[in-house]
């Protein structure tokens, strides 16, 4: 592996991160101890950079049994934000949860320590200096090394960065957004702000949730394990390009896994790109092409199929802005629109 710089934070990290999603959950991998196997074995080859999550069932659970002995040496990353139960208060970015949230996710982990804390999901209904107040006390009481967050708008990023250096606070000093072939809207502003303000991208879904391993076919059944890959593997547009993906993978002798995460970490902006194995076949694969170098040739005939800072479809878990989800914030109130 040759290793990348974190952002500006010093910290080394290899350019595939383990991503524990489906390690010791029912989405994925529900066998501990074969994914404690799993970590131990891309430990092995070379990736020391973990990330997990508070709400991804027991894989913290799992990470962190996968890790006694071996802490050091990797650097750990999880998330906060997501619901963890039914009580209101048990999600978002508030002080108050964050400052909970922490102590459990450490607990989990059984480390004193963690790497990189992100901000799983914006939390409009938080205060920006809020979050950033109780994540700068995190980092100097030493329990946390570095922040980040997942999923942000471009213009949240800057608005983050204003408040750090308006406020005197520790900045937000990576991002973790959703990027693949199918998947490149990030390109258009999300990952040059990112490069412009010296953050390290960890991005998600290199294999566009199962759409770029080369099982999903035109008019083929796919052998998905989530259901929630049934409304892309529907979408005609994300199809119809990974029916022009899959021969030029043949022509250049590579598996569709091995061109798509090549692609992920081809970008300058781009630190480390997340896999995310249930099974050591699934990393064995993801492993075997991790010295694969995609052409100027290669890339310029993905960028036929798939514009620069085009997204086909989107993702089942794509962070959707309130005013996107609330029809209340586009429109008027009824008695102002009948006045006028």
């Amino acid at each position: 592996m040759q290793y990348r710089t974190l952002g500006r934070t010093g910290i080394k990290v290899s350019p595939y991160a383990l991503g524990a999603l489906a390690l010791g959950t029912s989405i994925g991998n529900p066998d501990q101890d074969d994914s404690v196997r799993i970590i131990h074995k891309a430990l092995a080859a070379g990736i020391n950079f973990v990330d997990t999550a508070d709400s991804y069932g027991e894989s913290e659970v799992v990470v962190g049994k996968a890790l006694k002995g071996r802490r050091d040496s990797v650097v750990l990353a999880t998330k906060v934000s997501r619901p963890m139960g039914g009580d209101p208060n048990q999600q978002g970015a508030s002080r108050r949860w964050i400052m909970t949230a922490v102590e459990n996710s450490m607990r989990r982990l059984q480390t004193d320590y963690i790497d990189l804390y992100q901000i799983h999901r914006p939390d409009p209904a938080t205060d920006i200096e809020e979050t950033l107040s109780a994540l700068s006390d995190l980092i100097r009481s030493g329990k946390v090394r570095a922040i980040g967050a997942s999923g942000t708008p471009a213009s949240d990023i800057v608005e983050g960065q204003w408040a750090a250096e308006r406020r005197g606070l520790e900045r937000f000093r990576t991002e973790q957004p959703p990027y693949s072939i199918l998947s490149r809207g990030i390109e258009r502003e999300a990952l040059p702000i990112a490069q412009r303000h010296g953050m390290g991208i960890l991005v998600w879904g290199p294999l566009a949730q199962g759409m770029l391993t080369g099982r999903v076919r035109k008019g083929q059944q796919a052998d998905l394990r989530r259901g929630a890959m049934m409304k892309a593997i529907s979408d005609e547009r994300r199809i119809d390009a990974v029916e022009q993906i899959i021969p030029l993978a043949a022509e250049a002798g590579l598996p569709m896994t091995h061109l798509a995460v090549a692609f992920a970490i081809t970008h300058p902006g781009v630190t480390s790109a997340i896999i995310g194995p249930h099974t050591m076949e699934q990393l064995d694969d993801l492993l075997a092409g991790a010295g694969v170098t995609l052409t100027d040739e290669m890339l310029d005939r993905i960028d036929e199929i798939v514009p620069p800072g085009t997204d086909i479809g989107t993702l089942d878990q794509a962070y959707l802005p309130p005013a996107l989800l609330n029809p209340g914030l586009r429109r008027r109130p009824l008695a102002e629109r009948t006045a006028a």
